[in-house]
């Protein structure tokens, strides 16, 4: 076993296959809690478990680390990436959103690799998912710090919405929104009541309204 992977993380992946699925994908989102931006959701079978970068709950890593496990998981993984926009959040609520990204990331993937109906595990960090989709569903709490599928999910998801948000700080520099990525800090939520709302806030979270 290489160094990026930690056995205990295999676990559930491995409960899943003992249990008569073919394949088995992790799903994790970013952007449940800023008050600007998109939610984002990735879905990650993986391949290959030769890692040599550290896998992790993105939350752990530094943005370097973040950057080189990304790389890696790209070549090692097929992956698909589900963006739910702040126009989106409004209408439908963040829950809801979140759940039509982590599907939307499943659907990306599957145009990717032939998803068998009824062999498919999704292993979703937190503790519930609405889904429609014809797949089994696993809700694991801290699932990003405890499978390793859902951590490369929640490196994607993370890193993607990252890179989003930077963009979005160049056309809205007064923000910040490189630094904070949304989120509410008090230097945010100063830059809101002197410049007012950009087009990317989400008009319904209560710092917003």
């Amino acid at each position: 076993m290489s160094k990026g992977v930690n056995i205990k993380m295999l676990a559930h992946e491995d409960q899943a296959k003992a249990d008569g699925f073919d394949l088995v994908i992790g799903i994790d989102e970013a952007g449940r809690g800023p008050l600007a931006g998109p939610v984002v959701a990735a879905a990650v079978h993986i391949n290959d478990l030769n890692f040599s970068c550290k896998i992790d709950d993105s939350k752990k890593l530094t943005h370097q680390q973040r950057e080189d496990a990304l790389n890696e998981i790209m070549m090692k993984c097929d992956f698909g990436v589900g963006i739910m926009t702040e126009a989106v959040i409004d209408e439908h609520n963040i829950l809801q959103s979140t759940f039509m990204a982590m599907k939307a990331a499943v659907l990306d993937l599957a145009d990717n690799m032939e998803l068998p109906v009824h062999r498919v595990c999704l292993l979703v960090d937190g503790n519930r998912c609405k889904s429609d989709l014809p797949y089994a569903v696993r809700t694991i709490i801290g699932g990003d710090a405890q499978s390793f599928s859902i951590a490369c999910a929640s490196i994607i998801a993370k890193v993607t919405r990252d890179r989003l948000l930077n963009e979005y700080d160049k056309v809205f520099p007064q923000y910040g929104f490189a630094k904070h990525k949304g989120y509410p800090t008090k230097e945010h939520k100063d830059a809101i009541r002197e410049h007012g709302l950009s087009p990317i806030h989400r008009r319904t979270f209560r710092h917003v309204a």
